[in-house]
């Protein structure tokens, strides 16, 4: 596919997604939700893809922000439609089917930040910015923000990094759980590929079961929750998956998994 907007590369069963718009900090325009939209549909459908990285281009920025040029004059039900559309890229990201890991290498503002929750795990540069500015702008976050932030975080943290739109180091993410681990600017990206590498080489089938088991999971009671974990384990234990897996650590050799 051919975009305007991104940048695709794919090897090793790992697919690298980059926003590319760095004279505007790679902020998310219309044509680049829908850039992204496509591109990740597409990765869903790719057998072949086992993990996704995304990711900024440049040194600055993530994505810091939608892009406000598109946002100052826009009616209520042209605002609605611009967050739903957005909603449903965060959404599309989340529920994947494989891992997608956020390289946060600069800032991750507004959207960005968005984007970056949406995704399954996130490594920040030590240099990284996080936040969720909005109501500066006298705007509240559209693209799913106030959920995934709280369900992130806990309720007190994210209602109040959404009220005062103040920025948070990349270490303090850490401290509060925005972030899964945060390394050296010069080493994210080397981390982020080598994790990604790692998950690459499992059962897609077993990562589809994990996923869902937790994201299914926490929509439930934990009574429900593990109700369907147990269901999802015999689905996992049936697989001929499983029994490459159990007998590869049997005969202390490397398994060869066929996503079945």
């Amino acid at each position: 596919m051919a975009f305007e907007n991104i940048l695709l590369d794919t090897a090793d069963g790992v697919a690298t997604v980059t926003v590319n718009r760095p004279a505007k900090l790679n902020a998310l325009n219309r044509a680049t939700i829908a850039e992204l939209t496509a591109c990740f549909t597409a990765l869903q459908a790719d057998d072949g893809v086992r993990a996704v990285i995304l990711t900024g281009a440049g040194e600055k920025a993530f994505v810091a922000g939608a892009d406000i040029s598109e946002l100052a004059d826009l009616r209520a039900d042209q605002a609605e439609r611009y967050a739903l559309a957005g909603q449903r890229l965060m959404d599309l990201i989340e529920n994947l089917g494989k891992p997608v890991i956020a390289a946060v290498n600069g800032f991750a503002l507004g959207g960005g930040c968005e984007l970056a929750m949406a995704c399954t795990l996130r490594y920040a540069a030590e240099a990284a910015r996080l936040g969720l500015p909005e109501t500066g702008l006298g705007l509240i976050p559209g693209f799913g923000g106030t959920q995934r932030l709280a369900r992130l975080v806990g309720r007190g943290r994210a209602q109040e990094l959404v009220l005062t739109g103040e920025m948070i180091n990349a270490e303090q993410a850490l401290a509060i759980g925005l972030v899964n681990r945060v390394v050296p600017t010069s080493d994210l990206d080397g981390a982020v590929r080598e994790l990604a590498g790692k998950l690459a080489g499992k059962s897609l089938l077993t990562l589809r079961l994990a996923l869902r088991a937790v994201g299914e999971g926490l929509q439930m009671t934990q009574d429900r929750g593990c109700g369907l974990e147990a269901a999802l384990f015999g689905v996992a234990a049936a697989s001929d998956d499983a029994r490459e897996g159990c007998n590869a650590f049997l005969e202390k050799r490397k398994p060869e998994f066929k996503d079945r």
